[in-house]
């Protein structure tokens, strides 16, 4: 075809091969990944094989095995079978490992016995953007993502899932003994090849039914909330979609604000956020290194004795508080009218009367102290403040860090958008690299590795565009 740019003929042949170092450009993430692996020591953080046996087959390098997972992770294949085959065609992959293809067992092998020691090489790399000055800022943003788990919400059972899906049986086998019923008072009513379906129905029903029952026995024996079939770790979890559930793990992430890399990152399969905080504060500022990081957080995320032990570690908080009070919606004064006056541990009504100090209670493992006025029952405004004789404010013996937290967010109105783009863009990402399935391996153990590879590709990513790859292959040999 003329003027059309033409390839070379399939049979021709080259008296001079091209080297296979000349199909990986400089700047090639794959050379990043080469370098990154060799500076490891990989035998100080865990890695078995580092050193040959005397005896037996020859086995492959771990940094071998590490090589082709961080590269597959890098390039959305997360598949241990899909990186057996990219082993097989793939240049930059055959450039990677010295055209060595391990098969598909000896690669899941490697991720499934390695779990510790992979997720040291991901804090290694945060290590080395640390020296780069990525994190220099020290704001970090703080946030939680519902992933699915390999578990199927039918095979995920709770108190309430088991008592809807008995009654609903019960009602399925309901139906087909009516129906079984009507075909022996009449046998022309119903085909015989129908009523022996409706027989093997009945059956499977009453063996699911028993099914059902055995797990409900061992959900009271054994005392608890959920159980999962597939993943025994995985939980159902509500998303911030409406009336939405997925069955999985709570991924958490600490997000450096300026270059929205991920600093610290735990998976776990508690439904909520609310006990997270502080954990992922402190992994945070152990990360960057900051002698006082600050840290943005939505409402899921405020707990008092959480933040309490973020402001006793010297981490900065900035938690909106969640509004609970059901006198606000009913038209009423919320605690947020009373102020309170620390000097003489009194609180100041909208009235302007005074609420002093009456007794300390223990609530919820809090010990709360117990304001009210005498005034109350002759008040002009009691009809706006209360229906009860007198109203009552609790005061939380550390509600002065709470009120610390409350002014210090006060003074930074934009700091709500600030985690929204900050997080939420990491989320968008690490989802849409690990595809409708999220992740592919069971038990909260080998997910954390494998959400350890996705955290360190998508780190290795970020840096790679920041500060370029030559800079970084250099820093990595410094």
């Amino acid at each position: 075809m003329k003027r059309f740019i033409e390839g070379e003929s399939r049979s021709q042949v080259s008296l001079l091969p091209e080297c296979l170092d000349d199909y990986i450009a400089e700047e090639n993430p794959v050379r990043v990944v080469d370098v990154f692996v060799d500076e490891l020591n990989l035998q100080e953080l865990g890695f078995e094989g580092t050193q040959p046996a005397v005896t037996g087959r020859p086995s492959y390098h771990p940094a071998v095995l590490l090589k082709i997972y961080i590269y597959g992770y890098l390039n959305q294949v997360q598949s241990s079978r899909r990186l057996e085959r990219e082993a097989q065609r793939n240049v930059e992959l055959m450039w990677l490992t010295g055209r060595l293809a391990p098969d598909f067992k000896t690669v899941a092998d490697f991720r499934k016995d390695h779990g510790v020691a992979i997720r040291k090489v991901c804090r290694e790399f945060v290590l080395l953007c640390r020296r780069l000055k990525l994190f220099a800022d020290g704001i970090v943003a703080v946030d939680g993502s519902k992933f699915k788990g390999v578990n199927n919400r039918d095979k995920n059972f709770t108190n309430h899932k088991i008592q809807v899906r008995i009654q609903q049986l019960e009602q399925s086998i309901s139906r087909y003994l009516a129906e079984l019923d009507r075909a022996d008072r009449d046998p022309t009513i119903v085909l015989p090849e129908r009523v022996s379906r409706l027989q093997e129905k009945v059956a499977k029903i009453k063996e699911q039914m028993r099914e059902i029952a055995r797990i409900d026995q061992h959900m009271q024996s054994s005392q608890v909330s959920q159980v999962s079939l597939t993943d025994p770790d995985a939980r159902s979890m509500s998303t911030s979609r409406l009336s939405s559930a997925v069955v999985g793990y709570n991924v958490q992430t600490a997000v450096d604000t300026r270059h929205h890399m991920i600093v610290a990152h735990e998976v776990t399969n508690e439904v909520t956020d609310r006990e997270q905080l502080a954990s992922m504060a402190k992994a945070a500022k152990q990360a960057i290194g900051h002698p006082k990081p600050i840290v943005l957080a939505d409402r899921g995320y405020f707990s008092g004795y959480e933040i309490l032990e973020c402001e006793r570690a010297g981490i900065a908080t900035l938690v909106p508080k969640p509004l609970t009070s059901n006198s606000k919606a009913e038209g009423r004064f919320d605690k947020r009218d009373f102020v309170y006056d620390e000097h003489r541990d009194v609180y100041v009504c909208p009235a302007k009367q005074i609420a002093i100090y009456r007794f300390t209670a223990i609530e919820n493992d809090k010990s709360q102290r117990k304001y009210w006025s005498s005034a109350c029952r002759g008040c002009h405004l009691k009809p706006q403040c209360t229906p009860a004789p007198f109203r009552k404010i609790s005061r939380w013996e550390h509600e002065g860090v709470l009120e610390i937290v409350q002014s210090r967010l006060d003074g930074v109105p934009e700091a709500s958008k600030l985690r929204q783009r900050t997080v939420e863009h990491v989320f968008g990402t690490l989802k849409a690299w690990m595809g409708s399935t999220h992740f592919l391996t069971r038990t909260l153990p080998h997910v954390r590795t494998e959400m350890s590879l996705q955290v360190l590709a998508y780190n290795l990513q970020r840096a790679i565009k920041i500060v370029g790859a030559a800079r970084l292959i250099s820093e990595m040999k410094a």
